[in-house]
């Protein structure tokens, strides 16, 4: 099926300039494209009539799930007919491995897996191999390994009505696709056998594939809803993984084979510096895990050993979601490359970061050299894998524009007549006060309000105090918004802040980018003449264009002088203001303000974690292991806001009882 754009509006402003360029330097084959697009000004349209026109497969890359949720969303209602897929890292909770020499501090793996992203993830990659008119939506967690993509394609079950079949072999494949057998209940990425018929849960969508079968034969094929509802007959059906990582087990013995090779020469390495405690650490550390992976077929850290089961070199790049395009498109499909300021310089430093947490795990005994292959792309890795990229930002660097040669789009007229926003100084003494003001002026209006501040501490606790009454006179519905919030929290909150559940959201760094929130009428940014990245000319610029979706946009900086930075994205607004009321009053239009539903959530995020039970009802030994794994976490958190809020009592009881869970 080809692309095909639905939706309730056309080409406006100088958005037909734009879609024209870009598609004629796809066309020629130009392996780099900006758009540079002002907030508002329709920028993610504008790249799905690029789509429209140029019909080839879209990766599109984000620099953070947010805003990458945002995306998806928006492509999903430009696109209704066509495969639309989300690819973001499905932890909720991630804590990687580390050893922190200056205090002998070994750090374990800790994880909380959001089931939820896990099924977009799997959904995402059995797109690309159903159809030709996929686009994902990805983060950078697109870069990281997932396992080799022809394994991954031989791993595709086929069910065809009138199939001869042998059950036994059928249910071996589907353990051997990760899927669990259940004599009970169905959950996502299980099946269970009742005589003659088969059932699986798909693992990357809620529903369910009956396979009823005769004298080895398949009978009849229906698929229904994993939640209930009416089923339908079908012919034919593919069934894909319920994981990526896959390993042939003939594969599997070899692994274990160069495991033991590679352990024996690192050993003898550990033992002629002198290093015999770490060389003991290891052996018991890769004994260990070999035998649990060969009982279990997991242990944690298995992703440790990744490159022998791929069957990689030694620094050989790892198999991404990238390496799936190229696999299944060559080099006929397209990248897009959102807030590309952020993204890129996010893609070009995961890989050192990686790094320099490995080299301590190696050095002392924890790891073996060959964890440093499960890892993510080199930028040197990343950019020969991308045929054409179109970089989208309000902002772009000199790198894009630099590579770009010249193919630049520009974006500057909004097509509802927006200006961007008015901008004022006022000092920081007495900020809060006249932050208070402001914001119960717009409340009355039935306007929102963002506040940026610089660190998440700050965030959290200005929160309180504004939704303390006895602060500000009248009622103020407040949340705070940053990188320790779930996944899909984030874009709840967003959404019931436009809805009105809230008056004001204050954040950190991700209330920059993409966030398209018309009812918000006011910015304002606390210490702006700060030095430093969040106070940069870009990041100013970004976080004063949240306020231009609003008719009576204003931004606020509180600051004691005026920073270069400061000058410099003052200037460039102003400048951007200018050549909008020209256009304005050229083409004799009148600004409104912005009108967009309020998009349902993509998926049912995990609850507050907030602990919704009394400490005293807690019963450790009830709990699995599993269990109270998952439970520390929580814990610690609640601690924290009961020491917050200086209830010692309660954090001291929470304290005693992570000690006796762990």
């Amino acid at each position: 099926m080809k692309f095909k754009v639905k939706a309730p509006f056309s080409v406006a402003g100088d958005q037909k300039q734009a879609i024209e360029k870009l598609t004629r330097g796809i066309q020629k084959g130009l392996p780099h494209q900006v758009l540079l697009g002002v907030t508002g000004s329709g920028k993610t349209y504008t790249m799905a009539k690029v789509i429209e026109a140029v019909q080839k497969p879209v990766l599109v890359i984000s620099h953070n799930k947010t805003l990458a949720a945002q995306l998806y969303q928006e492509f999903k209602e430009f696109f209704p007919q066509n495969g639309i897929g989300y690819f973001v890292s499905y932890y909720d909770y991630y804590q990687p491995e580390a050893y922190i020499s200056q205090t002998d501090t070994y750090i374990a793996k800790e994880t909380d897996i959001n089931e939820e992203i896990d099924k977009l993830r799997l959904g995402a990659t059995s797109l690309l191999f159903s159809r030709s008119d996929a686009l994902i939506v990805a983060s950078v967690s697109c870069i990281y390994n997932i396992g080799s993509p022809l394994e991954y394609s031989r791993s595709v079950l086929e069910f065809k009505k009138g199939q001869q079949v042998i059950l036994k072999e059928i249910l071996a494949r589907l353990v051997d696709l990760h899927y669990k057998r259940s004599k009970f209940e169905l959950s996502r990425g299980a099946f269970r056998v009742r005589g003659a018929v088969l059932e699986i849960a798909t693992a990357y969508e809620d529903e369910i594939l009956k396979v009823t079968l005769a004298d080895n034969r398949i009978e009849k094929l229906e698929i229904r809803p994993l939640f209930g509802g009416a089923g339908s007959e079908i012919s034919q059906f593919f069934l894909y993984p319920a994981k990526h990582y896959l390993t042939d087990p003939q594969t599997l013995e070899k692994s274990f084979d160069q495991i033991r090779q590679d352990l024996k020469t690192r050993l003898a390495e550990l033992n002629k510096q002198k290093k015999f405690l770490e060389a003991h650490r290891l052996e018991q550390r890769v004994k260990y895990d070999l035998e649990m992976i060969k009982q279990t077929g997991y242990a944690n850290g298995i992703e440790n050993y990744s490159r022998y089961f791929d069957g990689r070199k030694e620094g050989e790049m790892p198999w991404t979601l990238i390496n799936y395009y190229r696999h299944l498109f060559g080099d006929d499909f397209l990248v897009i490359i959102d807030e590309s300021h952020m993204t890129v310089p996010q893609l070009r430093g995961m890989y050192q970061g990686d790094l320099s947490r490995k080299k301590a795990l190696i050095d002392f005994g924890f790891r073996l050299p060959s964890c440093l292959d499960n890892r993510p792309l080199r930028f040197n890795e990343f950019q020969p894998l991308l045929p054409q990229v179109v970089y989208v930002s309000a902002t772009p660097d000199e790198w894009e524009l630099k590579l770009s040669k010249g193919a630049v789009a520009e974006q500057l007229i909004r097509p509802t007549g927006l200006i961007d926003p008015q901008v004022t100084i006022r000092p920081s003494e007495g900020q809060i006060n006249d932050l208070i003001k402001e914001i119960l002026a717009r409340k009355k209006k039935g306007q929102r309000v963002l506040v940026t501040t610089l660190t998440k501490k700050m965030a959290e606790e200005l929160s309180r105090f504004l939704e303390n009454p006895q602060n500000t006179q009248e009622p103020i519905l407040v949340h705070y918004l940053h990188a320790d919030v779930d996944t899909l929290a984030r874009t709840d909150i967003l959404a019931d802040l436009r809805g009105g559940k809230y008056d004001v959201v204050v954040g950190v760094n991700l209330l920059r980018e993409g966030l398209d929130l018309p009812e918000v009428s006011l910015v304002a940014i606390l210490d702006a003449d700060k030095q430093g990245f969040l106070r940069s000319k870009t990041s100013l610029i970004q976080t004063m264009g949240r306020a231009s979706r609003h008719v009576s946009g204003q931004v606020i900086l509180y600051a004691d002088q005026i920073s270069y930075a400061m000058k410099e994205a003052i200037e460039e607004v102003e400048r951007r203001r200018k050549y909008q009321l020209d256009y304005n009053q050229k083409n004799h239009i009148t600004p409104r303000s912005i009108e967009k539903p309020i998009r349902e959530k993509i998926a049912e995020g995990k609850k507050d974690s907030k602990l919704k039970f009394k400490l005293e009802d807690v019963e450790l030994e009830a709990l699995t292991p599993g269990e109270k794994k998952k439970l520390i976490p929580y814990l610690r958190k609640e601690m924290r806001q009961a020491a917050a809020e200086l209830d010692f009592e309660k954090a001291a009881q929470i304290r005693d009882l992570i000690k006796q869970t762990g």
